[in-house]
């Protein structure tokens, strides 16, 4: 396995701290258009998808879960969570993979400052019972002292999204808060001003709950999400008026680090007409990550090399992005720093999340032009006709806010994309469409240290590469018959507040 590049080692980014690491940009060597063009065909769908093997993205993906090894020391398990050594190695595979390309791209690596967390221990107690759903909530800080504290339950007005909601009482409590309405972080964020000790947001729908606070603020609390099934005694005896003590143990920490993006853009091909596409480079904390988003990443990495055989007529920008398994933070940031002229050179956004889900389905992202920017439509369909023109089944999802094209259409971008599946169970209707089995997650290691290589359907991921390769080669060719964008559709557009923004449910 060859992680080197030539401005820079494995060694040097693994002995540096890794919040600090800042890769350099690439230069590319001077181009020349008979380098560019001579011997090469403009690309096509049928010659591009034909080169596609699932051998070859096999072998990529025990690469990478020999990276994955490397945050192995300092978390006891294989991990490419952001900070860590394991994805400071991804970042490095990916970037020397596209500099050994020579000149058919530019590559750029762009840094920006990222939260991340970690909880090493929980423990909560609600009365004389220990909820089993009990679940820390993202990006959540420690009890007081990273020590256990003895408190009253005390429960919450409404929702807890207004100061109002939280009685005199909860000073010292652990806040008893319902979900609904506002985000999560909201809710914490006003039971630390009204001085709790702690919270619990328990869910007002059934099954459990988890979800993340988002980004830190100095009064967020130690908050953990339950079910509604472990909330109903607590909420029982505190509407008979009867008291209900708690314990509350949280060894949590949350840290703002540097990390780093990686825009690979063919030198070739009309720059004011860019077709981009992305998927996310850092897995959880709690595993690899091979499949989450192990076969995005390795998919855009195979394409983007054997793109290389091929003229374009359009410019095609692969991007690997930071941070999505903290709540989309690279894909965020970029969109952020964008200019209006840089806005309207894309497109259209393709988003590659989980393409080789073990119990998957195939699952085209329902992006409609009625509620997105124009043009997401015509890619929805893109996909449809794919699946329908070799004979596969599909399912549309909901557009829903939970991966990394949520920046690009809240900004008038066009987007879309095809994913295999996360926590969500197979139906049996679905298990007569794709195989499978009915009841089970589609991914039933999404976000666990079992997500390794033998985690892969070979079959949905070698078709799905295939798709992306005909998304690409469509687009690259022409956009013809694709919707123009239009100056006023550049900038943050009112939409509405999703329940995701990221993996983890906000709302």
């Amino acid at each position: 396995m060859r992680l080197q590049l030539e401005t820079l080692t494995t060694a040097a980014l693994l002995l540096g701290e890794a919040g600090a690491i800042q890769l350099p940009l690439f230069q590319s060597r001077p181009k020349t258009q008979a380098h560019l063009t001579a011997d090469r065909e403009l690309v096509s769908s049928s010659a591009y998808q034909g080169q596609v093997k699932a051998d070859n993205l096999l072998k990529r993906a025990k690469e990478l879960y020999k990276i994955a090894e490397l945050g192995e020391p300092e978390y006891n398990h294989p991990t490419r969570v952001i900070g860590s050594k394991g994805h400071i190695g991804t970042v490095d595979y990916i970037y020397s993979t596209i500099a050994q390309l020579g000149d058919y791209y530019t590559i750029t690596n762009q840094s920006f400052p990222a939260v991340t967390g970690n909880v090493f221990e929980s423990r909560l107690v609600l009365g004389h019972d220990v909820p089993v759903s009990a679940t820390p909530m993202g990006l959540t800080p420690a009890t007081e002292n990273k020590k256990p504290v003895f408190a009253p339950i005390v429960a919450v007005s409404n929702y807890g999204c207004e100061e109002s909601d939280f009685p005199s009482d909860v000073k010292g409590a652990i806040a008893f808060i319902s979900r609904g309405t506002c985000p999560f972080g909201t809710k914490s964020e006003l039971a630390g001003k009204a001085g709790a000790v702690a919270a619990v947001v328990y869910n007002n729908e059934k099954g459990s709950l988890s979800g993340t606070l988002g980004t830190p603020t100095p009064n967020h609390v130690a908050t953990w999400g339950i079910s509604d099934e472990d909330a109903s005694p607590v909420l029982k005896h505190l509407k008979a008026d009867e008291k209900v003590d708690g314990i509350a143990y949280m060894n949590a920490m949350v840290e703002t680090i540097q990390t780093t993006n990686i825009i690979a853009q063919t030198t070739e091909g009309d720059p004011q007409n860019c077709v981009m596409l992305g998927g996310h480079s850092d897995s959880v904390t709690e595993g690899p990550g091979i499949n989450d988003d192990g076969s995005g990443t390795l998919t855009l990495l195979e394409l983007a090399t054997l793109l290389t055989q091929y003229r374009v007529n359009n410019c095609v920008r692969f991007a690997w992005w930071a941070g999505e398994e903290e709540g989309l933070l690279g894909s965020d940031y970029y969109v952020s720093v964008l200019t209006r002229e840089e806005n309207l050179k894309i497109r259209l956004f393709m988003d590659y999340d989980m393409l080789a889900s073990p119990n998957f389905a195939y699952q085209v992202y329902n992006a409609t032009n009625a509620v997105n920017p124009v043009g997401s439509e015509q890619l929805r369909d893109l996909y449809t006709e794919f699946y329908a023109d070799h004979g596969l089944n599909y399912t549309y999802i909901p557009f829903d806010g939970r991966s990394d094209y949520d920046a690009f259409i809240r900004h008038g971008i066009p987007g879309g994309g095809i994913a295999t599946g996360a926590e969500g169970i197979k139906t049996p209707e679905e298990q007569k469409m794709f195989g499978g089995k009915a009841g089970e997650w589609y991914d039933p290691c999404y976000h666990q240290a079992c997500d390794t290589v033998s985690n892969l359907n070979l079959t949905a991921w070698e078709w799905n590469t295939k798709l992306v390769a005909h998304s690409v080669a469509t687009y690259a060719r022409s956009f013809e018959g694709f919707p123009e964008r239009k100056k006023d559709s550049v900038g943050a557009l009112a939409v509405k507040e999703y329940k995701y923004h990221g993996p983890r449910l906000v709302l």
